[in-house]
């Protein structure tokens, strides 16, 4: 990486105190993917960093060092929407969280920078969003190299839209007969999911539950200790349902 990088795009993942008054924060950058920048003087009052850096909306950074931990020198908020709000500020949670624990650092993703944000800019924009996630978890998944081909079964068939189809973690899709004991490791899905979550043409018509359990599978492959976001979301629904009983 360059020693120098100016008025880079930005979404910030995480932010923590540092020192007496500055912030270490964790940015996934569109050409440089994800870096650990220090923000001296971040929390002092008079500082120009510190309502900048929040999450959820596109920040310009500018940075510089070689070492792991860069130096910010400058930030500036680029506009675009305000901040999410109920439950779609768990979701955007989420996303960052699963950008945040499954990305290298400072591996490029163009793609999945844009990825982030088109999902981030419906969330704050849009009330329903399942969708939405459902096509960013996929869509993740296949650019990190984790989703199975949604185009060829294990006999590199085609996928046909009116089959169903036996989904694990790490193993090609099989076509499912219908016969015999579901799997405990996999998902059973219609042909015409799988294309559609490929192609990025889910809606609200689409079969979104099993598209969760689908894309559910495997990041609990991935990430077996969890999603802090998802038990805090599940923690709230638990606590409202209790209060509404």
């Amino acid at each position: 990486m360059s020693n120098r990088i100016n008025h880079q795009p930005v979404f910030l993942l995480t932010s923590q105190p540092w020192r007496e008054n500055s912030l270490r924060v964790e940015v996934f950058s569109r050409n440089y993917g994800r870096v650990s920048l220090l923000a001296r003087s971040a929390r002092t009052r008079g500082s120009e960093l510190r309502g900048v850096l929040v999450p959820f909306v596109p920040v310009s950074a500018s940075w510089f060092g070689k070492e792991e931990l860069k130096t910010l020198h400058r930030a500036e908020w680029l506009g675009g929407w305000a901040q999410p709000r109920q439950r779609n500020l768990f979701s955007a949670m989420y996303v960052n969280e699963l950008i945040l624990k499954l990305t290298a650092p400072e591996d490029p993703s163009p793609k999945l920078f844009d990825l982030q944000y088109k999902t981030l800019q419906a969330l704050c924009t849009q009330p329903e969003n399942a969708a939405d996630l459902r096509h960013f978890e996929w869509q993740l998944l296949s650019e990190l190299g984790f989703a199975p081909d949604y185009q060829r079964d294990d006999l590199g068939r085609a996928v046909q839209p009116e089959n169903f189809y036996c989904v694990r973690p790490e193993a090609a899709v099989q076509v499912w007969q219908g016969s015999g004991n579901l799997p405990k490791d996999g998902v059973i899905v219609s042909g015409e999911l799988l294309l559609q979550l490929g192609s990025g043409s889910l809606n609200a018509q689409s079969d979104l539950a099993t598209a969760l359990k689908l894309t559910r599978l495997l990041l609990d492959f991935r990430l077996p200790d969890g999603i802090k976001s998802r038990r805090v979301l599940q923690q709230l629904n638990q606590f409202k349902n209790q209060f509404a009983a």
